[in-house]
């Protein structure tokens, strides 16, 4: 059976933590700002992890993560 191939695009999106869950970037940051609260702002810092749902179309992309 040949080997697999990755989603590049995939791969630069989204990587798994230790336990094999799916880290992705929070959505909501690119523009618009002006009207968002700065709470909202705050809280869209960094990396959020995925629904379960969501995370099993991510692991299909990449078959040989977690």
């Amino acid at each position: 059976m040949p080997k697999l191939k990755n989603k590049s695009a995939v791969k630069k999106r989204f990587s798994f933590t230790g336990t094999g869950k799916v880290r992705a970037n929070q959505s909501g940051k690119r523009h618009g700002m002006i009207k968002r609260t700065n709470r909202q702002i705050r809280d869209q810092r960094g990396t959020t992890i995925l629904n379960e749902s969501d995370a099993g179309i991510v692991r299909q992309f990449l078959p040989y993560g977690r």
